[in-house]
This record gives structure tokens, C-alpha cells and sequence, in this order.
């Protein structure tokens, strides 16, 4: 996993020259990847560590809170395990909040230039900085006082549109799985521990691993089949359970053909397919009967995709 520190001055404390990507990346789309593997290739290139500097929380979350996404589409540490795979040497999180927000884009850097720097790789619209004053042509003149070298990368186009959040965002919740892994270049999965739960789907025959949503995307509630740590089938409900008169959205899963304890373990899911929307049920026999032919869809249809 790469090293996480969360101070500039930890940054300057690294070891040898550094490569640097600047961005928020929700998602580490196909987009940011273009970013980052700047940063990698000229660390493979010149010598060094890849570093990618990120912010949490969402700058646009303490800027503008009014037009922030509602929800994202990966928390920090399904972040790491993406750049971990990609092949990065370390993250910096740096918390941000309105001070950060108020600091003029020159001082940010030549702060950041405490360390080693020899390439900074950004998206080339990416803006920062203090009413957002800070750009490329910026970053390119302070490159010349700093010594590094500036990677401006153009987004990555799909299907006609460049790659972004937002789209992924969009695409999730209408359920678009497919699109939104082309963008992603990997499926979208979250990844939680399991909770204690009050074990009813255990009484009905159907014990379910419970998982916290946080603030991720989502797609529609519901009955969903899907894959767990990325071979595992199952089928899962996602929503506020209106049956047992629930209280907070939750993702239930239940493992097909599988038996043991999984609380405290942390599960990766993927929605696979839509069986069906979210109902109440007049009693728990009607409920358990539906859950019984929930899990048989789900059952046709990864043997139809085998």
C-alpha cells in the first residue's frame, strides 16, 4: 500500500527527488489515471517517488456547498487501493478548509517546493488557489523559479465528452454500470466492514453481511445481484428496509452458497443487475417467500452469464 502522510513538512521529509500529481480524483477515473501515470512514468524515467497530492474534503464541499455533489464516488481508502494498483510510491491528504481555501496559488506551491520537486503533473484545466487563480501558465512560470517541470495532461474524451466525475456520478445512478466502468476503467465497487446487525435475515433463513453506505454514489434502491470480492455471487438489497420499519439506508447482502462468520471483514461489491424495486411486505412469511425468489434471479442470472 503506498505510504499515507497527511503534512506538506512530511513531504519535505521524504527521501529523494519527487513526482508529483495534483488533484482531487474522486474515483480515479481513466482521466486521472492519465494524470498520475505522468507523475509514475517520470519517476521511472528521471528516478524518485510518485507522489499524488489529493484533498480532503472535496475542495468544492467548503467553497461552494450549495453546488458540491452530494455524494462521491470513493472514500480515501478505496482511493489508495486504486493508486496502489496503479503503482504510486506515497499520497498526500491534505485536509482542506477555508484558510486553505484563502492561500494564494504561488505560496501553495513554493510551500510544496520545500520538498525535492522535480515534476508536477496536473490535468490542464485544473485550477487552485485563492479564487481559484492559480492554472497551468501559473504553474509553468513557477516551474522556471522552482525547478520542476510542469505535465499539463488533456482529459481523456468517451464516447464524444471527456471523462469526468460527474458523468460516472450520473451514470451510477441510473444504473449504468457498464458505462461507468468504461469511464472508470475498472468496475465500480464499494468496499465496507461488516456490521452487527439484528440478525433478522438470519431468522428468515437469509443471513445477510450489513454494510454502512456512507456519502458514496449509489444507484437505485432495491434488489440487486451482485458480485462480492470480485467472485463471490449474491443478492443484495439496498435501501431502508420499510418491512422491518428500518430506520437508515443500509446494503444488505446475502452470499449465495455460502456459510461463516464475515463480521469485522471488509467486503468489495459490485451491482451487477437490478432485480427489483424495494417493497414492504404485510408480514415476514411474505418477505422471506420474496427473498427466497430474489436469491433464485439472482442465481439465473450469473448462470445465464456464465
Amino acid at each position: 500500500m503506498p505510504i499515507r502522510i497527511t503534512k506538506l513538512e512530511e513531504l519535505a521529509a521524504q527521501q529523494g527527488p519527487m513526482h508529483l500529481a495534483l488533484g482531487v480524483f474522486d474515483g480515479v477515473h481513466l482521466g486521472h489515471q492519465a494524470v498520475i501515470r505522468r507523475a509514475i512514468d517520470a519517476a521511472a524515467r528521471d528516478g524518485g517517488q510518485a507522489f499524488v497530492v489529493t484533498f480532503s474534503p472535496h475542495p468544492i464541499r467548503v467553497i461552494a456547498p450549495h453546488k458540491a455533489p452530494s455524494a462521491l464516488l470513493a472514500t480515501m481508502d478505496e482511493k489508495a487501493e486504486v493508486l496502489k494498483t496503479l503503482g504510486v510510491d506515497g499520497i498526500l491528504v491534505i485536509h482542506f478548509d477555508l484558510a486553505l481555501a484563502e492561500r494564494e496559488a504561488e505560496d501553495f506551491i513554493s510551500e510544496l517546493c520545500t520538498a525535492e520537486i522535480r515534476s508536477i503533473s496536473v490535468g490542464a484545466d485544473w485550477r487552485f488557489g485563492r479564487n481559484r487563480s492559480g492554472d497551468i501558465s501559473l504553474l509553468s512560470r513557477l516551474g522556471e523559479r522552482h525547478g520542476f517541470r510542469l505535465e499539463a495532461v488533456f482529459p481523456v474524451m468517451w464516447d464524444g465528452e471527456r471523462i469526468s466525475s460527474t458523468r460516472i456520478r450520473q451514470a451510477i445512478r441510473d444504473g449504468n454500470f457498464t458505462t461507468a466502468a468504461e469511464m472508470l476503467g475498472r468496475p465500480y465497487e464499494l468496499c465496507e466492514t461488516v456490521l452487527h446487525g439484528k440478525k433478522l435475515g438470519r431468522e428468515l433463513g437469509f443471513p445477510t453481511a450489513n454494510l454502512r453506505l456512507g456519502e458514496r454514489q449509489l444507484p437505485a434502491d432495491g434488489v440487486w445481484a451482485v458480485t462480492v470480492n470480485g467472485a463471490q455471487h449474491a443478492v443484495a438489497n439496498l435501501g431502508m428496509r420499510p418491512s422491518v420499519d428500518g430506520s437508515k439506508r443500509l446494503l444488505e447482502v446475502h452470499l449465495l452458497d455460502f456459510s461463516g462468520d464475515l463480521y469485522g471483514q471488509k467486503l468489495r461489491v459490485r451491482f451487477d443487475s437490478f432485480l427489483r424495486h424495494e417493497q414492504k411486505f404485510s408480514s415476514l412469511d411474505d418477505l422471506k417467500k420474496q427473498i427466497t425468489k430474489d436469491a433464485a434471479a439472482a442465481r439465473d442470472f450469473f448462470n445465464q452469464k456464465a
